[in-house]
This record gives structure tokens, C-alpha cells and sequence, in this order.
């Protein structure tokens, strides 16, 4: 058995909460709350729950652009939460995002060239000759044309303005590649482009991709494993036609269910998800989708179910299994 590329261990994110006169700290909001999970070298692990349940912040986390509270992340058996700095930097070579909004993440003061050379010029890769050269080739890889290297992020449309985006993130050959909903904030028409550019480019370079989503389809089309969040924790974890046609956790079932059908003589039979995500800062006791669960045990109230293995590379967190 190979090693896998990425492995998280008992991950934990914890900001503080502070109130009072003197601000002191009165608590904490836990964003990430003790996630276990593996990635194998060349495959997708797709991560989808609701808004807030944090998965934003395990990306950050994993490329440590965020500090963690607690655990650990091995990358090529390196553990990036000891690292220095200087080390860090190094590595991030390796490492890389595509950010959710592309308006926000390229520099609107910098001409395309620019942006794309930065990561060359960060890390000592090439002479201005070789970068040029590869700005241009990365730019027509992406689905863009060499002469656009000399305009500016406002003159692009957004679908383009991602590619720039994904180009940028393969500037330096990284292996990982952590995808932070990077097409939710395209048009629909645009979001399948750039679905089916991320699937060639992986074939091409042998990429790993971490693809955060909220939206279930694009996580099927694009993943080999689903892990599905919930309130700071992954509660199921398997491959992706295995989780979309017989899911365990009475979440993913709610989930699933809500996916929107296009016919307009489908009746819905079950109500999915009632009630409102709890607080982060102030969790459930027990298993924290009890207050919305229609499976719910008295057990489920105060025992917090282990995350284990139920069927063949079948992970879940529940009291039913």
C-alpha cells in the first residue's frame, strides 16, 4: 500500500470569543473540530457541507495560512504544523489554492504577467526569460491567449478571471492542490468549463485535488471520495457513487434529498433538514446533528459517536451503525 500524499490527523481550529470590559476571552468558536482524513496522490477528495461548518478553514489549515489549534497534517510524510517558516515557504511550492472569489484574489493594480510571474519570482524559479516563457504557456493551458498576459483582472470576465486563477496556482508544479469552491461564483454555463479544464489539467500534471463545494453535483462530477461535513467535524466519508446512491448518515440522506429535481411533477415525500445549525461557539453535547435529526437515540444526546470505518473504505460518525 502506498503512503498517501496528505494525511490530517484530529485537526482543530479554535477561535476565541472575546466580550467583557477588558476583552477578555469568554470562549471559543470551534471551526474545526477534530477532522481525521487521508488523500491518496493523483485523486480528488471532494468536501461539501453547509455554509459555516468549515470548510474553508480546513483548507487554510492544511496549507497553513492558517495556524492550527490542534493535530497534525503530513504532507509527503512532512508535518507541516512544525515547520519553520522559511521551511514552510519552501514547501508551499508543492502546495497551492485556487481561491473562491476571483475578484478578489488577483491584484486589480497588476497587469496578468505580473501575477503569474510572482510565484517564479518568490521562489528563485528561472530568469525573466524562462518566466515570460511561462507565463505565456501557462495562459494558453488554461484556455487563454498569450497576448492577454499584458491586461489588467477588470478587463477579464469571471469565468476567465478563475482560469487566471488556476493558472497561477500551477505556476510552481505543485502536487496539491487545494480548490476553495472555486466555481461558485460563476455562472452556471462557466462552472462546467472550468470543472472539465481542472479534470484535463489533473491528467495532464498528475495533480491532488482538495475540492471544497456546497454544491453536491459539482462534487460528483469532479470527485473520487466525498467527505461530508457537519458543524466543524466529518461525519461520512467515502467514495463518491457510493455516498450519492446508498448514503449512511441520516445528514447526507437530508442533503440529498434537497438536491433540486427538474421535473415539475416530482413531489417531494420527506421534509429533509428541519431547525437551524447550531452555534460553533456553543456545539450540542453527544453527536451535533441530534437537534436536527429525524434518527435521533437518547444515546445520540450524550455520546459523541466515533468516526470509524461501518463497510469497505465507508467512514461514518453515527450511533445507528
Amino acid at each position: 500500500m502506498t503512503q498517501p500524499l496528505l494525511q490530517v490527523h484530529n485537526l482543530k481550529k479554535y477561535f476565541p470569543i472575546q466580550g467583557g470590559v477588558f476583552g477578555k476571552k469568554i470562549g471559543d468558536v470551534k471551526a474545526v473540530d477534530g477532522l481525521s482524513f487521508f488523500v491518496n496522490k493523483g485523486e480528488t477528495l471532494g468536501i461539501v457541507g453547509e455554509s459555516g461548518c468549515g470548510k474553508s478553514t480546513t483548507g487554510r489549515l492544511i496549507l497553513r495560512l492558517l495556524e492550527p489549534t490542534e493535530g497534525q497534517v503530513l504532507f509527503n510524510e512532512k508535518d507541516v504544523t512544525n515547520l519553520t517558516k522559511p521551511e514552510m515557504r519552501k514547501l508551499r511550492r508543492d502546495m497551492q489554492i485556487i481561491f473562491q472569489d476571483p475578484y478578489a484574489s488577483l491584484n486589480p493594480r497588476h497587469t496578468v504577467e505580473k501575477i503569474l510571474e510572482e510565484p517564479l519570482i518568490v521562489h528563485g524559479i528561472g530568469d525573466k526569460k524562462e518566466r515570460k516563457r511561462r507565463v505565456r504557456e501557462m495562459l494558453e493551458v488554461v484556455g487563454l491567449s498569450s497576448y492577454h498576459a499584458k491586461r489588467y483582472p477588470h478587463q477579464f470576465s469571471g469565468g476567465q478571471r478563475q482560469r487566471i486563477g488556476i493558472a497561477k496556482a500551477l505556476m510552481t508544479n505543485p502536487s496539491l492542490i487545494i480548490a476553495d469552491e472555486p466555481v461558485s461564483a460563476l455562472d452556471v454555463s462557466i462552472q462546467s468549463q472550468v470543472l472539465n479544464l481542472m479534470e484535463d489539467l489533473q491528467e495532464k500534471y498528475g495533480l491532488t485535488y482538495i475540492f471544497i463545494a456546497h454544491d453536491l453535483g459539482v462534487v460528483r462530477h469532479i470527485s473520487d471520495r466525498v467527505g461530508v461535513m457537519y458543524l466543524g467535524r466529518i461525519i461520512e466519508l467515502t467514495e463518491s457513487e457510493k455516498l450519492y446512491n446508498k448514503p449512511l448518515h441520516p445528514y447526507t440522506e437530508a442533503l440529498l434529498e434537497a438536491v433540486p429535481i427538474p421535473d415539475p411533477e416530482y413531489k417531494k415525500e420527506t421534509a429533509g433538514i428541519t431547525g437551524e445549525i447550531p452555534s460553533p461557539s456553543n456545539p450540542p453535547a453527544g453527536c451535533a446533528f441530534h437537534t436536527r435529526c429525524r434518527s435521533c437515540m437518547e444515546i445520540c444526546k450524550t455520546t459523541r459517536p466515533e468516526f470509524k470505518e461501518v463497510e469497505d473504505g465507508h467512514y461514518v460518525a453515527c450511533h445507528l451503525y
